[in-house]
């Protein structure tokens, strides 16, 4: 059983402008987290060098990648029905070869190729640029697979190819990996180590972004609080670095202090970050600049001590609640999203009961909530029994969602009769009358459009909500124009 509120829509089909002289075709699909969305746009640069264009009809694709996701049982079992419904154009198409990409890749590595026979090739996250000769491979007859982790590798010499882009906000990858070994989570085993991206590439990325009339980005990364550029390496290396490599170290609070002073008028997000590697630095770099959107996503996974040390969490229950009092002491204004987990190995009834307690104190405006899914490999999965009940988690589970939905309820209605910034995105599902956008608490904005255009930064005053929506009225365009 997996819920979640604000969520995000997965295995989208990816648009790419396509190159005159390219003769082949590719089909890609990504799952799973923003990263292997920003991952799927590499792989179409490096493929779009190599000869192929995308498509998004399956049944005409020369290649068939999907990128995908190993965070939960239900993520990978997606993945494996995908792989049925490529099996089934491939016997009618026989030339289409088939690859799998990301997390399920490096965790299930040659197996892949061992159980599911349509797959000829397995690509772990770091591999991508091996893409051309592993298909050299691949028409040779022979599978192919490189899953091997990089310790140095992120793609900083890559300008991504935007990916089903509306041409307005993007994705910018800062650092790749994860240092912080939680006990239920695969990153650290199918990413790697963490590591950051030197930011002057970061710079030229955005700088492209800008000249190519994009309005918004988010920094991306597994942790972004604790990005560290020295001169390149593994964070550790930072212990033994020169005083001068320290002197002229970029942190995170700096690098998005660089970004906010350079475009000042596109506006910027983060994600994700870790309660113990935010600084209280960051937090005054984005009260500081208006085009830092107020919204911070902060995953707890629980409310309890005893379990966030039986998941390897390096932050209490006490600490977590006292970076949200100095957050709403430093930006009074800014939105608090959340990751939770519901039925952790040995997890109590008073262990849930302060997971509630918790969210009460807190009242998030956006949650991402999940019952816990022993994954292999990790330690949990190794050292723990998933002893709680499916039927008790599943209960958890709803009592967590029923209540972010009556707090997000609470966050939507302290919008109504203010005057809100919206960076106008797309029209709205419900109507073709109607914009949609997001403020800067990443709250979805919809209103008439009148003679505003996707693009434009609009005030609006909110006179209605949802949980998840506020409705409202164009009053002008912002500052931000």
């Amino acid at each position: 059983m997996e819920k979640s509120i604000d969520e995000n829509k997965q295995g989208e089909r990816l648009v790419l402008e396509n190159k005159p002289e390219n003769t082949k075709k590719l089909f890609i699909e990504s799952y799973g987290c923003a990263m292997n969305f920003s991952d799927s746009e590499v792989v179409a640069a490096i493929l779009s060098d190599n000869g192929y264009n995308t498509t998004q009809i399956l049944e005409e694709a020369d290649l068939v990648l999907v990128n995908t996701c190993s965070i939960r049982d239900k993520a990978e079992q997606t993945i494996r029905k995908r792989l049925e419904k490529y099996n089934a154009v491939k016997r009618k198409n026989t030339k289409m070869k088939v690859g799998v990409l990301g997390c399920m890749a490096e965790r299930l590595k040659s197996q892949f190729l061992e159980e599911e026979k349509i797959v000829d090739l397995v690509v772990g996250p770091d591999a991508y640029k091996d893409l051309p000769n592993l298909l050299n491979e691949v028409e040779e007859g022979r599978d192919a697979i490189n899953v091997i982790l990089s310790k140095e590798e992120t793609y900083g010499d890559i300008s991504p190819v935007r990916l089903m882009s509306n041409g307005i906000t993007a994705l910018v990858s800062i650092t790749r990996g994860c240092d912080n070994m939680c006990t239920f989570c695969v990153v650290p085993f199918t990413r790697g180590r963490e590591r950051s991206r030197e930011p002057q590439s970061i710079m030229t990325e955005i700088q492209d972004l800008w000249s190519k009339g994009f309005k918004e980005i988010t920094l991306l990364g597994q942790n972004v609080d604790s990005y560290l550029w020295y001169g390149g390496g593994l964070k550790k290396d930072f212990i033994n670095a020169s005083e001068i490599q320290k002197a002229t170290a970029v942190h995170f609070d700096q690098l998005l202090e660089m970004v906010a002073t350079a475009f000042p008028k596109m506006r910027i997000r983060f994600s994700t970050s870790n309660p113990q590697d935010m600084h209280e630095s960051v937090l005054h770099v984005i009260a500081k600049y208006p085009n830092i959107c107020k919204h911070i996503h902060l995953p707890v996974q629980s409310g309890s001590n005893r379990i966030l040390k039986e998941m390897n969490r390096l932050h209490t229950r006490e600490e977590y609640m006292a970076l949200i009092d100095k957050i709403r002491s430093i930006i009074p204004d800014c939105a608090i999203s959340q990751d939770l987990i519901a039925g952790f190995p040995t997890e109590t009834e008073t262990d849930h009961q302060d997971t509630i307690s918790l969210m009460e104190y807190v009242k998030y405006n956006h949650g991402y909530m999940y019952a816990y899914s022993e994954r292999p490999g990790t330690l949990a999965g190794r050292k723990m029994t998933d002893d709680v009940p499916e039927e008790t988690k599943g209960r958890r589970l709803q009592e967590i969602v029923d209540l972010q939905q009556k707090h997000a309820w609470f966050r939507s209605e302290e919008f109504i009769g203010k005057t809100v910034e919206v960076l106008i995105e797309k029209i709205s599902k419900k109507s073709k009358e109607e914009f949609s956008g997001r403020n800067s608490q990443n709250t979805t904005v919809v209103f008439p459009k009148e003679n505003y255009k996707i693009g434009d930064f609009v005030n609006v005053k909110i006179n209605s909500c949802t949980s998840g929506t506020l409705k409202g009225q164009a009053v002008g365009y912002s500052q931000m124009n």
